[in-house]
C-alpha cells in the first residue's frame, strides 16, 4: 500500500502527456532552438545542390545559350546534338582509345569542333568567337600520354575538312592552305586558330558570290561567258579588293567584293561586249580560280 502514492502521480504524468498537442517535439528543431525546415524542403534543396555540384545547371544554361545564339529552325533536335557531343569535351576522355582508337577518337574531336564552328555564322562576331574557343578547347583536349594544346596536323585538318565540306575545290583552295596552315608539331595558338577557321569560312561565302556573280554572265546553253566579259568583271572585282589594302581582317574582303555595284558592273560588261573581234568562251572553273586567286592574294600568311 506505500507504493501507491508513488505510482499516482506517474500515472498521471503519462496521461498528461497523452493529452500534450505535439508542437514542441525535440525533433522538429535545429540546434540553435528553430525550427528545421521540412523533408520536402531539405529535399529539394539537397537535389538542386547536387545538380549544382556535378555541373548540370551549368551545363544545361550552356545549352541554352547556345539555342539563343543559333536560334535553329528545331530547337529539340539541336539540343539532341549538343548533348550527344558534350563527353568530347572533357579533357579525361582523351587517352580512351590509345592507341588504337586514338584515330577515330581524332576524327570524332574534329566532327564536334567543325559541329561547334558552324552554330553561327561568322559576321555573328560574339557568338562565333564563342563557338571558336569551345571548338579549339575540344581539339586541345589531353590525352594519358599528352600535354593539352592543339598542334599544326590537327589545325591543318580541320581546315581542310571546312573547305572540303564547303564543297570548294581541292585546287583552288590549295594557295590558301599553304599560307595560313602550321607544320604538324608546331603549336597553335588561339588566336591563329581563330584567324584560319574565319578565313575559310569567308573564302568559302565568298566562292558562293562568285559562283552567283558568273550566273549572271554565263550563257544558260552553254554554261559559259564570254571571256572579256568575264575578264572585265574579274578586273573590277580586283579594283574592289584594292581599296582593302590596310585592311587585316578576312571579312573585310568579303565586304570589299560586295561594294561591287551594278553600274560599275555594267559599264565593264558593256564595255567589254562592245568590241568586234570575237571572243573565246570562259568556264565557270576559270572564273572562279580567278577570283578565288584575288582574294588570297589579299590574304596574310601565318607567321
Amino acid at each position: 500500500m506505500e507504493a501507491l502514492p508513488v505510482l499516482l502521480p506517474s500515472a498521471k504524468m503519462a496521461a498528461g502527456e497523452k493529452r500534450r498537442p505535439l508542437v514542441a517535439s525535440a525533433a522538429n528543431y535545429a540546434d540553435g532552438g528553430r525550427p528545421s525546415v521540412s523533408r520536402s524542403a531539405a529535399a529539394a534543396e539537397s537535389e538542386e545542390d547536387f545538380l549544382r555540384q556535378v555541373g548540370v545547371t551549368e551545363m544545361l544554361r550552356a545549352a541554352l545559350l547556345k539555342v539563343l545564339e543559333a536560334r535553329p529552325e528545331e530547337p529539340i533536335a539541336f539540343l539532341a546534338h549538343y548533348f550527344e557531343n558534350m563527353g568530347l569535351r572533357s579533357p579525361a576522355n582523351g587517352g580512351a582509345g590509345e592507341p588504337p582508337g586514338q584515330l577515330l577518337l581524332q576524327q570524332q574531336r574534329l566532327g564536334r569542333a567543325l559541329w561547334y564552328l558552324r552554330l553561327a555564322h561568322h559576321s555573328q562576331r560574339t557568338a562565333f568567337n564563342n563557338n571558336v574557343s569551345v571548338a579549339y578547347e575540344c581539339l586541345s583536349a589531353s590525352g594519358r600520354k599528352k600535354k593539352p594544346g592543339l598542334d599544326g596536323r590537327t589545325y591543318s585538318e580541320l581546315l581542310k575538312r571546312i573547305c572540303r565540306d564547303g564543297g570548294a575545290p581541292e585546287e583552288v583552295v590549295a594557295p590558301l592552305l599553304h599560307k595560313i596552315q602550321c607544320r604538324d608539331h608546331e603549336a597553335v595558338p588561339l588566336d591563329v586558330f581563330r584567324t584560319g577557321m574565319l578565313t575559310c569560312f569567308v573564302l568559302l561565302e565568298f566562292m558562293a558570290r562568285a559562283r552567283a556573280l558568273f550566273q549572271l554572265l554565263e550563257d544558260p546553253g552553254l554554261a559559259v561567258a564570254d571571256r572579256r566579259v568575264g575578264q572585265a568583271v574579274l578586273d573590277t572585282l580586283e579594283e574592289a579588293l584594292g581599296t582593302s589594302d590596310q585592311a587585316t581582317a578576312p571579312v573585310c574582303y568579303l565586304e570589299a567584293g560586295s561594294r561591287l555595284g551594278p553600274d560599275s558592273l555594267a559599264v565593264a560588261m558593256d564595255r567589254a561586249a562592245g568590241g568586234r573581234r570575237p571572243s573565246l568562251p570562259m568556264a565557270r572553273q576559270e572564273f572562279l580560280e580567278k577570283a578565288v586567286g584575288l582574294f588570297i592574294a589579299k590574304v596574310k600568311p601565318v607567321s
